[in-house]
């Protein structure tokens, strides 16, 4: 059990075999509480609790895990009539024990409680009831027993080390559940970051003094990645700017939460195409499996820096002949880069940078890959004034967009925000936040962008939000991030507002009753009058907050970071009419990666090429520059599944519409359909 300690110690667990409990019956009731935690490698069924007798030489069940992975409670062999016999373990199968009719979860944390009467049994799990059987007494006293009280639920709660993978940047997720990351020789690989995070078993951030340390796994034995003689370590972190071995630096948590910045440096190719997995542990708390995280299986690719050239002059002189106008399909899994600086065009207003090339039927696919955000989805700067002279999105106020279906005609979320920096056409030469916060913002992980800007929301003007995310924008050289800083105060904002309307100062809510506010804000703010969040999309909602029956502010806040932009976006005019419309539809509600590419997939194989969904990347919350965009997943010309971000210039949505961008694509020629089933989750 969890001690109340600001410090966890090795001694606060221990293993069930160790434990011992006795137990006077003679009283006819009472209760027995604990923390349990099974491991998925544990078979069944398996007696947890046994019951001895001083005068018996043999044992009875007690509390039983069945085939079927559910609790089981039998009776005390001298309390009731129906208790089992000691020596004839047939009899155990025919004894009226009281079963759940729900599965117990394995790798997490489960309260069970067992309530013992002379007339019945009861047990709970996780505070509810979920089996009774009534029994006859083998004694004469009729007394009873009380109810279980609640408080033996929520004391002394167990801890939980996870992954917090909402955050996580820098990291592919492949259509096998795989991430892929680049590392290798120092010159090409990149950081990425993860989050450790300390829970207690309702989900709860824990404030414990506890040092976390990364390691490099292989995926297939759970055996450590090998040091190569005369290299660098396999897994290193960064601090300040230098790396180490992760293994040297362990990471305090710091409100419940490490933040990592990791770098690979052993190539899957090198390894024989082996995955890896990182895992976080305290070596100091034990070698327990709850407190011991472990990522999805990594593979590590390099990508090459030293292309041909002339491949790139190719695509800069296609981009500089083209308009800007329309969607623009910015690979999310091309891996051709190559370096900016052979290309001798003073247009390009920032230092040598790495460009992004993609498919060879694509229309436009140059964009600048940052050095500070390697990997961001932008397109490139190609004049000064394109990044002075616009606002957060590349359309003045003067620029109406059409009203292609007679939505409401107030100003939506976005033209709100417009408005504000409209007039902010030169960056300033003074800042009020600092030229530090503007670096740190650049330099730090999506997590540590988040609490940046909610601590800089709190006292900043909107012209100094406007300055900040013009400078945020020069020196990551990434557009998209204008978008995310404009809107941090209304997200922030508006996101306090509703949980404190949900939980009443509570620190957890029942989900059910938190999704009415959540839509009804969800419907405020995207303006969506004639189409609301379904079954599905609020089920997927559950999925991104990480809850289950309960939410709590840390749930709500992944949930909200991703759906507002979500609903800013589609406030946007053109957009929200794409939204609206119903027949067909275009935007196929909130869907997984996995969904999209389902829907594809036809009893016969993948539909025809050029068959395509739009979908929002559930692995983009705010504030990441691509957080709120739409992601195209298609059947390629080579019958195999593409995903591609969308990045659409606003310019061109009130002279054609979206649809129509979307159709002129070479590569997409059909829209598809997704069916959606609800699937339940305990």
């Amino acid at each position: 059990m969890a001690t109340k300690e600001s410090v966890v110690h090795d001694d606060d667990y221990s293993l069930l075999k160790d434990l011992k409990l006795e137990i006077d019956t003679t009283e006819g009731t009472f209760s027995l509480c604990l923390w349990i935690y099974l491991l998925s490698s544990n078979t069944t069924p398996a007696t947890i609790i046994r019951e001895m007798h001083s005068d018996i030489e043999d044992d009875t069940p007690f509390l039983v895990l069945n085939e079927a992975k559910k609790m089981m409670l039998f009776p005390l062999l001298f309390l009731h009539i129906e208790g089992p016999h000691p020596v004839d373990s047939t009899s155990w199968t025919v004894v009226p024990c009281t079963s759940s009719e729900i599965e117990c979860p394995f790798d997490k944390w489960v309260h069970v409680g067992c309530e013992i009467s002379r007339h019945f049994i009861r047990l709970h799990m996780n505070g509810m009831v979920v089996g009774e059987k009534p029994l006859s007494s083998a004694l004469k006293n009729d007394s009873t027993s009380d109810d279980m009280k609640r408080d033996h639920f929520v004391k002394n709660l167990p801890l939980e080390l996870s992954i917090d993978s909402s955050y996580a940047s820098e990291i592919e997720e492949g259509s096998d559940g795989v991430w892929s990351v680049v590392g290798g020789k120092a010159s090409c690989r990149r950081n990425f970051s993860l989050d450790a995070v300390l829970f207690d078993a309702f989900g709860h951030p824990v404030n414990k003094e506890m040092e976390v340390v990364a390691s490099l796994l292989y995926a297939d034995n759970g055996a450590p990645v090998e040091k190569p003689r005369d290299s660098e370590a396999p897994l290193l972190t960064s601090y300040d700017g230098i790396e180490y071995a992760s293994y040297d630096r362990p990471t305090k948590l710091v409100r419940g939460r490490a933040s990592f910045k990791l770098k690979i440096s052993q190539l899957s190719s090198k390894c024989d195409n082996r995955l890896f997995r990182i895992r976080f542990n305290s070596p100091k708390s034990g070698r327990y499996p709850f407190l011991e995280a472990y990522s999805r299986p990594i593979r590590c690719i390099s990508r090459n820096r030293n292309a041909q050239t002339s491949s790139l002059q190719l695509k800069k002189t296609i981009s500089a002949a083209l308009p800007l106008n329309g969607p623009q399909l910015l690979g999310l899994d091309d891996d051709g880069f190559l370096p900016v600086s052979t290309v001798n065009d003073s247009k390009f207003m920032f230092p040598p940078k790495r460009v992004k090339v993609g498919s060879e039927n694509s229309s436009l696919r140059v964009h600048v890959d940052p050095i500070l955000e390697p990997g961001c989805n932008s397109n490139a700067f190609i004049t000064n004034q394109e990044t002075q002279g616009e606002n957060a999105f590349g359309t003045s106020l003067e620029e109406k967009h059409e009203n292609l279906e007679g939505t409401d005609s107030t100003l939506s979320d976005s033209e709100r925000v417009q408005a504000r920096y409209s007039t902010s056409k030169v960056i300033s030469t003074r800042y009020p936040i600092s030229d530090l916060t503007v670096f740190k913002y650049c330099l730090g992980s999506i997590n540590e962008r988040a609490l940046l800007l909610k601590e800089i929301t709190t006292s900043a003007t909107d012209q100094e939000m406007g300055d900040f995310a013009q400078q945020v924008s020069l020196y990551t050289g990434c557009s998209h991030h204008r978008c995310q800083i404009l809107i941090a105060k209304q997200l922030v904002q508006e996101g306090a507002h509703v949980w404190n309307s949900i939980s009443q100062n509570s620190h957890q809510v029942l989900w059910e009753n938190a999704v009415f506010k959540i839509e009804e804000q969800f419907t405020k703010i995207s303006r969506s009058r004639t189409r609301f969040l379904t079954e599905q999309d609020l089920e997927l909602l559950r999925q991104i907050a990480g809850c289950r029956q309960y939410m709590t502010l840390e749930n709500f806040e992944k949930m909200w970071n991703w759906l507002y932009p979500i609903a800013f976006f589609l406030s946007m005019d053109g957009i929200n009419a794409m939204w609206a419309t119903k027949s067909p539809k275009w935007i196929e509600g909130l869907i997984t990666k996995n969904e999209a590419e389902t829907s594809l997939r036809g009893p016969r194989g993948l539909q025809e090429p050029g068959t395509f969904v739009l979908r929002f990347p559930t692995s983009r919350s705010w504030p990441h520059p691509d957080a709120g965009s739409l992601v195209v997943t298609y059947v390629g010309a080579d019958y195999t599944l593409h995903h591609r971000l969308l990045s659409i210039d606003y310019r061109d949505i009130n002279q054609k519409r979206l649809q129509d961008l979307l159709l002129a694509e070479p590569e997409l020629t059909q829209l598809g359909r997704v069916r959606r089933e609800l699937t339940n989750h305990a």
